[in-house]
């Protein structure tokens, strides 16, 4: 290897450039200040990215891909959970299902009260209605119009979709026309961040057009292996590219933004981190901050899969000459199926009465997959429901396991820990079967595929099937939770508490999860921390 070679300096360093570092690096560079933007992987040539039906195969890419797997607990039955995370320009957004999900009001009127300072909805929905430019109109109290992010409804659905609408409806829940406007509760449709027939991913949507801003330095295939530190303040990144050992200083501050699982294992491989642990493997400790890497949580689900009869699936559409019809449709028209993303409709429901605000997403696909092959359609035609309880209780820790940053950091999710998560899917699992039952649904059903209609409710026996079959969402976050209590890794203005010059933005610092997916807020979150740099810097 050679030896370290200086890439020069710049005001700020931006570490990721995926759903957050991306929108760090467009809005600080437009505001004059000069940016390097370090990214681990390669631009996002790949035109599977760019095809939204391509998001199963980019899943398994290990070009665009860390491929991180969880370790094997008891929560999964001894099995290793495979979590993708995007490992090229854009990062997640340029490899997840594109669904765009806010989350509820009381999400972020819950952060404020936990002492996240300035991150009520109130003050959220500004930086939200920013980040976007929703393609179908809505309220504009809520929806943005000029923002870089184009979200859109869905241009073609198919008509299984439509049943599943109408099948919850009439199991009770009402119908919301737009689910990230106002109350987050009913069915409804969902809707995606793309740009005309392609995958609107942050690089393609707030880098577009500004790759070439002369405030703006964009490195590929540079991967951070540490922070650079001058006692209790952090003046650049160290990073390798090409076998070459680089450096680049930092005027003002570096910028973290590699995502819950690679923020708080550069913090831990820089000496940054809980004292005892840090020692443990070898690490020099050179700023004490023991949440680092822990209130680890994220979305675990179980699907709810039947046959489907008289009516078409993704499955058939996937294969033979329908496959080259839908081909044909997105060349041409810019349509069909080539441009889904993984789900079409949603539920959101409660568990039970009594409580303020739904704490179960119901995600339906017009398609269900092999129980053999992660991330491969049947071969017959079928339809899915994934039950997600959207706040788990449960905790996990993402922990660096030695001193070299080649190494991929623990990852311990520690699923189904706590049994109200359990509690949460048996309640959805029962809703979602309702809904199969339901006119619109049943009539086309050819029965249930998975868990099987002989699987029992009880709890045990849901525990039981979760941890043989259930998998995770892709939403991992809060591994340097903000707070203004001393266990906080940042604080409100996603500082790191003790250390000057050094901002976590990403999904990290969530102190809970959201109401569903989470690529929309911390897209908000990267929207706000940007907007909080200037301020600070002005």
């Amino acid at each position: 290897m050679e030896h370290a070679s200086s890439e020069g300096t710049a005001d700020y360093v931006v570490v990721g450039a995926g759903s957050a570092g991306c929108v760090v690096a467009a809005r600080l560079s437009e505001g004059g200040a000069s940016v390097v933007l370090l990214e681990a992987g390669p631009k996002d040539w790949n035109p599977f990215i760019h095809i939204p039906a391509g998001v199963l195969y980019i899943l398994r890419n290990g070009w665009v891909n860390w491929r991180y797997e969880s370790e094997p607990e008891q929560g999964t039955a001894g099995r290793a959970i495979t979590w993708p995370r995007g490992k090229v320009l854009g990062g997640s957004s340029s490899i997840n299902g594109m669904l765009y999900v806010r989350g509820q009001a009381a999400d972020f009127d819950g952060w404020a009260q936990r002492g996240c300072r300035g991150w009520s909805f109130a003050d959220v929905l500004p930086h939200f209605k920013a980040s976007e430019c929703y393609m179908n109109g809505g309220d504009p109290e809520y929806r943005g119009g000029e923002g870089p992010l184009k979200v859109r409804d869905y241009d073609t659905v198919l008509p299984l979709t439509h049943r599943f609408v109408r099948a919850a409806q009439e199991a009770g829940h009402p119908f919301s026309p737009d689910l990230n406007a106002g109350r987050q509760e009913g069915v409804g449709y969902s809707q995606m961040t793309r740009v005309g027939r392609r995958r609107g991913s942050t690089a393609q949507t707030y880098l577009a057009g500004v790759r070439n801003r002369s405030t703006l330095r964009i490195v590929t295939e540079a991967i951070a292996t540490g922070l650079i530190l001058d006692g209790k303040r952090c003046t650049g990144v160290r990073f390798r590219q090409g076998g070459t050992e680089r450096t680049v200083e930092a005027r003002r501050e570096v910028i973290v933004c590699g995502g819950a699982v690679n923020s708080p294992h550069l913090l831990n491989v820089s000496g940054i981190g809980d004292p005892e642990h840090l020692k443990s493997i070898g690490v020099e400790v050179r700023h004490g901050a023991p949440g680092v890497g822990r209130n680890l949580h994220d979305h675990y689900v179980v699907r709810v899969a039947h046959r489907v009869r008289g009516e078409t699936s993704i499955n058939q559409l996937a294969r033979g000459w329908r496959l080259m019809r839908e081909i044909a449709r997105y060349a041409t028209a810019g349509n069909g199926a080539l441009t889904f993303g993984i789900t079409s409709a949603q539920v959101f429901t409660r568990s039970r009465e009594g409580i303020a605000a739904p704490d179960i997403q119901l995600l339906f696909t017009p398609a269900s997959y092999s129980a053999e092959k992660v991330g491969f359609l049947d071969e017959e035609p079928g339809m899915a429901v994934a039950v997600c309880p959207v706040r788990p209780r449960s905790r996990g820790t993402i922990l660096a396991t030695s001193p070299d940053p080649l190494t991929p950091p623990a990852i311990r999710p520690n699923y189904l820990s706590d049994d109200d998560d359990v509690r949460v899917l048996e309640a959805g699992i029962r809703q979602t079967r309702a809904i199969y039952a339901a006119p619109s649904l049943a009539e086309i059903s050819a029965g249930e595929k998975s868990p099987g209609p002989s699987a029992a409710l009880d709890r045990d026996a849901v525990r039981q099937v979760a941890r043989e079959t259930g998998n995770t969402l892709y939403h991992p976050v809060g591994t340097c939770r903000m707070g203004e209590d001393p266990d906080a890794v940042v604080d409100s203005r996603l500082r790191v508490r003790g250390m000057a010059g050094l901002r976590v933005i990403d999904a990290s610092v969530m102190p809970e999860i959201t109401s569903g997916n989470t690529n929309a807020p911390t897209i908000m979150i990267a929207e706000k921390g940007a907007a909080m740099i200037r301020e600070d810097a002005a």
